[in-house]
């Protein structure tokens, strides 16, 4: 299912002048700034905003267009959305409040599929719980739970980890991870936190200044040297998706082959072709002009110089291509001078460290 989004708002010193397009299942993240227009956005397409033009297009139904003064109302737009601070109520139990979500749907739900979501999200033990005996990751878990239930077509996460610590966020990436893989359903995720867009999306829309600048899949966007310049953040380094093809239990390792090749991590409990998404920052990748030997690195992958960009005095980000998938490396720029680095350049690049991210599927 498709969503086509074109929005215009002046709010008085910022206007929201934003368009972009949903066309596959999956997280898609809003990535920008405080007050770029990420939640503005959000919310007039659960309904809650009604701008002063615009029109959104979701699957097949048009919820508005301002030339025509068609407007849906939110409850007849079937989309879910789960808030920063999770909006359960208080009074009821965590059965009572999925529910709420459950009786809410067009169509009425068995109880094999109040189950499925149940199980999905891992809130058996949790049922009969009132919300002020809940961590604040087990409130968003409730919370996703109660908005699938009530059977969206799309589903709307306004920064639903910003009030987390980093150990509420570890509990709840899993699950995320899940509903991500599972539901096969768009979902449109509000974030300024790098590590969570690159641990979570799909794809990245960037927003500055009420504006969306960029759109392409996480794995392109973020070691694209553009993105720096487009959004302020520093570089991220490479998102890759791998699967498990081998164990080398003898050696304590476990082999995740991608399309540039091989990268070996500590041993991984986890079985043959379980596909996992890794990340290899910038800082953690070093170049090679020749295939060094007898070292330490186990991970050296082939790669050519697709574009070199400063960052300052000190450093340069190279971005490599390794197969079809991109990296990136930063380096000193003494070094970049050593190597003689130019485009098209074959070079090989020394993974120090990849992180593995821990999922529950």
């Amino acid at each position: 299912m498709s969503i086509s989004v074109q929005l215009r708002q002046d709010f008085g010193g910022f206007i929201l002048d934003a368009q972009f397009a949903i066309d596959r299942p999956g997280i898609t993240a809003l990535f920008g700034p405080s007050g770029s227009g990420k939640t503005s956005i959000v919310n007039a397409i659960a309904g809650l905003l009604r701008p002063q033009q615009g029109r959104i297009v979701i699957g097949d139904d048009v919820v508005l267009d301002t030339k025509s003064n068609l407007f849906t109302p939110p409850r007849a737009r079937h989309v879910g959305y789960v808030f920063q601070d999770a909006r359960l109520f208080p009074h009821m139990s965590v059965e009572t409040n999925l529910r709420f979500g459950w009786r809410r749907r067009a169509v009425r739900a068995d109880e094999a599929e109040f189950a499925r979501v149940v199980s999905l999200l891992g809130l058996e033990s949790l049922l009969a719980r009132r919300p002020l005996k809940l961590s604040g990751g087990e409130k968003s878990r409730v919370a996703l739970g109660r908005a699938l239930l009530s059977a969206p077509r799309l589903l709307l996460l306004d920064e639903p980890l910003a009030a987390l610590d980093s150990a509420r966020k570890s509990e709840i990436y899993p699950y995320l991870e899940r509903l991500r893989d599972e539901a096969k359903l768009p979902m449109l995720y509000v974030s300024h936190s790098l590590d969570e867009v690159a641990r979570l999306a799909d794809d990245i829309i960037v927003l500055k200044d009420g504006r969306a600048i960029a759109h392409d899949p996480v794995f392109d966007m973020l070691a694209d040297l553009q993105f720096s310049e487009l959004t302020g953040a520093p570089s991220h380094g490479a998102v890759i998706d791998t699967h498990i093809t081998e164990h080398r239990v003898e050696d304590g390792l476990s082999a995740l082959v991608f399309d540039g090749g091989v990268l070996l991590v500590p041993l991984l409990n986890r079985p043959i072709g379980n596909r996992l998404r890794v990340r290899i920052r910038a800082e953690d990748v070093m170049l090679a002009a020749e295939e060094p030997r007898a070292i330490s690195a186990n991970n050296v992958l082939l790669c050519s110089v697709t574009a070199i960009r400063e960052t300052g005095t000190t450093h340069v980000d190279v971005q490599l291509l390794c197969g079809k998938a991109k990296f990136l490396a930063r380096i000193t720029r003494a070094s970049a001078k050593r190597l003689a680095l130019a485009s098209a350049m074959p070079i090989f690049a020394i993974t120090k460290s990849v992180i593995v991210d821990p999922q529950t599927s």
